[in-house]
């Protein structure tokens, strides 16, 4: 039987199996994700994210092969492009894990780009999450969406930080709350790679330290996890959203609120970053079957 070694993290309870497989030496069938993500039968999470030198993963392509790849998979075995919260438990991971110091910066490696992750203090991260893109949307939206929970489809705006979400507006807090997310929602035109899918209301904004910021609150269904606590692509998305539907005068500072806590999407240009808390819980030894 093969034991394998295995920290549990989450930022904003969006939660991770980390494996550090720095040579590439774990056998990381779709077969074991889902066992170490199953929450019964296994350890639980949203998804498992492994340390490995991009050399050593045959589709980290662009990168040297010594840089640190984040090699994520959705709790179903399948692979995404990149994962925000994940990013800064990542970051964390590494920190303890190869003795690496974060207050720099430090840039790896992932299928949806480069990425940076920056040490804050105080057990908070910042992730340069890259370019972003707005879906063609003349009036605001792009694309369809219907949900459980809702009494119409919704409009949608497409966006892509790196993996693909579809954002949509709700009138109030009391709808964002009646959905039914045990269901994947509907987007059309179907996207072809599957998307992410956020449901956000607006909570008005402030004034700190003379810097406006807005304030949103949103649920998400995760393409490859259902719903989960927290998306930190998703976060990043629905500001983004949020802040063009608002128009030229919209904050560039964006708390958001998600089940599992909060944190902070800020704006410069076309580029995003996102800052948040990360926490390694446990570590451990496992079976596998």
């Amino acid at each position: 039987m093969t034991q394998l070694a295995f920290t549990k993290g989450h930022g904003t309870k969006n939660d991770f199996v980390l494996l550090f497989d720095e040579r590439g030496e774990v056998p990381l069938t779709p077969d074991v994700v889902r066992f170490l993500c199953d929450r019964r039968g296994g350890i639980g999470g949203d998804g498992v994210i492994r340390a490995v030198r991009a050399g050593f993963v045959t589709d980290a392509r662009g990168f040297g092969a010594d840089t640190w790849f984040m090699d994520y998979f959705n709790s179903d075995g399948s692979t995404s492009e990149m994962c925000g919260n994940g990013a800064r438990v990542f970051g964390a991971f590494l920190e303890r894990e190869a003795g690496l110091d974060l207050r720099g910066g430090l840039t790896f490696g992932t299928r949806g780009g480069a990425r940076t992750v920056t040490s804050l203090g105080g057990g908070h991260y910042a992730v340069g999450m890259g370019e972003f893109r707005l879906g063609r949307a003349p009036e605001g939206f792009d694309s369809e969406v219907a949900a459980h929970g809702l009494d119409a489809i919704r409009p949608a705006l497409s966006v892509d930080v790196g993996n693909p979400h579809h954002v949509v507006a709700l009138a109030d807090p009391r709808e964002l709350a009646a959905l039914d997310l045990s269901v994947a929602p509907a987007v059309h035109p179907t996207p072809p790679q599957g998307s992410n899918v956020e449901f956000v209301v607006t909570l008005g904004g402030e004034v700190r330290d003379g810097v406006e910021r807005g304030r949103i609150r949103m649920r998400v269904h995760e393409r490859g996890s259902g719903e989960t606590m927290s998306c930190g692509t998703g976060a990043c998305a629905a500001a983004l959203a949020v802040r063009f539907w608002a128009g030229p005068d919209a904050p560039d500072v964006w708390d958001v609120e998600v089940p599992g806590g909060l944190v902070t999407v800020r704006v410069r240009g076309t580029h995003v970053t996102l800052e948040g808390p990360a926490e390694l819980v446990a570590k451990g030894t496992v079976t596998l079957p």
